[in-house]
């Protein structure tokens, strides 16, 4: 029987142990005698780092879980000051790797990428930034509490903002309109603390960028999410074929959405809602949901059953919406417990699925790269790579679609290709808006606010907010966490998305080879970079000219076969 989450022991780590414990090893580093030495004493920093990040994670979890709660509350505001300083031990191991009289012998061991990514690392980090990032910590955590402590008042009964969006699919378009102005009311009362704390943000990672010897906090970003092998020219040119290819294809599809729900104009609040019938639910309630997940992984293949049935047998996941919980949903490695721990807030709609298979698609290649690789760098690749996993289980799951949706599920095919096409050019909309915004760390929140309307004008022509003067000004980026709390990081889900289009035409003419891939992908963890992993798993890379073209076509196909007007 395996140990449940509940029994799992948090202990605050104590920084001023863990750091002379450090110092202590990082002396026989650089007194070793010859590479052995070095890479035992390496087994050991790794150990203490682990023991480090299990805790913080597992404070994460329950913080989360509920936000109300005072000890990890007070947990959570610890980890925000001690992180940078744990950082700093970090970057000294990476450092004495990096300068190491074994290093060519070292890399042979434990593989070039360490060493790649520690090059990275240090690149983000210096003694005299200390500070400013555990305030930079501190503004992400207001970000999230903020949020977290949403409360709605809708027609007589009180909403969070996950348990607010059924409504807002209502086929009754009043109810629709009225929900989502209720949502968005929040965030145009909460607009001058948002936008105050994103604006602290902002000039607290510029003046790091500027300490750290860079004109702005662009190439921090780039070095902090660990990118190795493309840069912001590349991007930008992968936003120009996303512009070119995808956003005219998506906005067809948005005609096509105004055409079934017979409107004159599709509006803010009709975008999300698909269909006149509705949108597809999800049938029975969570724990059937888990039920039919488990036979789901069984079928799929054995090593997908067995590790499911750990996961259910563990209590790794906390899937279901309730009050005082953090929005969202993903998936985190408790490393001293081999433990992967799947977060989500279920709340009857479609995305109850698709947030299970695909956190389950994270979970799933950490639970296999994890059991291989002992570096902690190896257990997760790089986020680009990583959200493969994910966006391409949404896949992979399709033919048991039947069990969560039953008689809708033709109608959840096309939503789900649709809308992760449609997804694209929200997803470089994100990631230019935060090119411009770090690029002009001086802007004003208008301004700022501006930059994004424009942005939407863009990449979402069929976006129109009338009656509404919040979103109309461009305040819609508020409600993405991504921009405040992980910078940078919203282009990885559209070039994962990219590939999991490769993976899902592959499935489609032969399961076998494509699974295969899939699975030799999350073995290989961190272990390489995007690009090398792309090339790993037999699929193109998303900047190579002509890929995002291929994909396309045979989406578009896929999506002019079906009579979408029947659902």
């Amino acid at each position: 029987m395996h140990a449940q989450f509940d029994t799992f022991q948090y202990k605050r780590p104590d920084l001023s142990v863990i750091s002379q414990h450090f110092d202590r090893q990082l002396n026989a580093f650089h007194n070793a005698e010859n590479v052995e030495q070095q890479y035992n004493v390496l087994q050991i920093l790794i150990q203490l780092r682990e023991e480090f990040s299990t805790m913080f994670n597992l404070c994460h979890i329950r913080h989360t879980s509920n936000i109300g709660d005072d000890f990890y509350t007070g947990e959570n505001d610890y980890f925000d000051q001690s992180l940078p300083i744990y950082e700093e031990l970090s970057n000294k191991m990476f450092k004495a790797m990096l300068d190491s009289k074994f290093r060519q012998e070292l890399e042979q061991k434990t593989g070039k990428q360490l060493f790649t990514l520690a090059e990275l690392s240090i690149k983000t980090f210096n003694p005299s930034i200390l500070e400013l990032l555990g305030e930079e910590n501190a503004l992400s955590s207001a970000y999230t509490k903020i949020k977290s402590n949403a409360t709605i008042e809708f027609e007589g009964n009180t909403y969070n903002l996950t348990g607010l969006y059924p409504l807002e699919l209502s086929s009754d378009r009043v109810v629709r309109q009225k929900a989502s102005q209720a949502k968005w009311d929040f965030y145009a009362q909460k607009q001058a603390e948002i936008e105050d704390v994103f604006d602290q943000m902002v000039k607290k990672r510029h003046q790091i960028a500027l300490q750290l010897g860079y004109k702005n906090f662009v190439e921090v970003g780039y070095a902090r999410m660990r990118r190795s092998d493309y840069n912001p020219e590349m991007v930008a040119n992968f936003r120009k074929q996303v512009r070119e290819l995808i956003v005219p294809l998506a906005a067809k599809l948005y005609d096509r959405q105004r055409k079934r729900l017979k409107l004159d104009q599709l509006n803010w609040y009709d975008e999300d809602f698909k269909f006149v019938t509705g949108n597809p639910k999800p049938v029975g309630n969570p724990e059937q949901i888990i039920s039919n997940a488990a036979r789901m992984y069984q079928e799929l293949s054995p090593d997908t059953d067995t590790f499911f049935k750990f996961m259910q047998d563990s209590k790794l996941m906390d899937l279901v919406n309730r009050a005082g919980k953090a929005p969202g949903g993903y998936c985190t490695y408790l490393v001293n417990f081999k433990a992967p721990f799947i977060f989500s807030n279920f709340n009857g709609t479609s995305g109850d699925i698709d947030v299970l298979t695909h956190e389950a698609g994270h979970a799933f290649q950490v639970w296999s790269s994890g059991q291989r690789f002992q570096m902690e760098e190896y257990h997760w690749p790089t986020s680009d790579a990583a959200e493969i996993h994910s966006m391409s289980m949404e896949f992979f799951t399709w033919p048991w679609m039947k069990l969560f949706f039953g008689d809708q599920t033709e109608k959840y095919y096309f939503l789900h290709l649709a809308g992760s096409l449609q997804f694209i050019p929200y997803g470089v909309a994100v990631d230019e808006f935060q090119h411009i915004i770090y690029e002009n760390s001086d802007m004003t929140p208008a301004e700022r606010n501006a930059v994004w309307r424009d942005l939407e004008r863009v990449y979402l022509p069929h976006r129109s907010y009338p009656g509404n003067d919040f979103l109309d000004a461009g305040g819609f980026w508020q409600k993405q966490s991504h921009i405040f709390n992980h910078p940078f990081y919203y282009i990885d889900y559209t070039l994962a998305q990219i590939c999991a289009f490769q993976f899902w035409s592959r499935d489609r003419k032969n399961h076998e080879d494509a699974w295969k891939d899939y699975v030799e992908l999350c073995r290989a963890g961190g272990s390489r970079s995007f690009v090398d992993l792309v090339k790993l798993a037999n699929l193109r890379s998303p900047f190579e000219d002509g890929c995002v073209a291929s994909v396309i076509d045979e989406i578009a196909s896929f999506l002019d076969s079906v009579d979408d007007s029947s659902f």
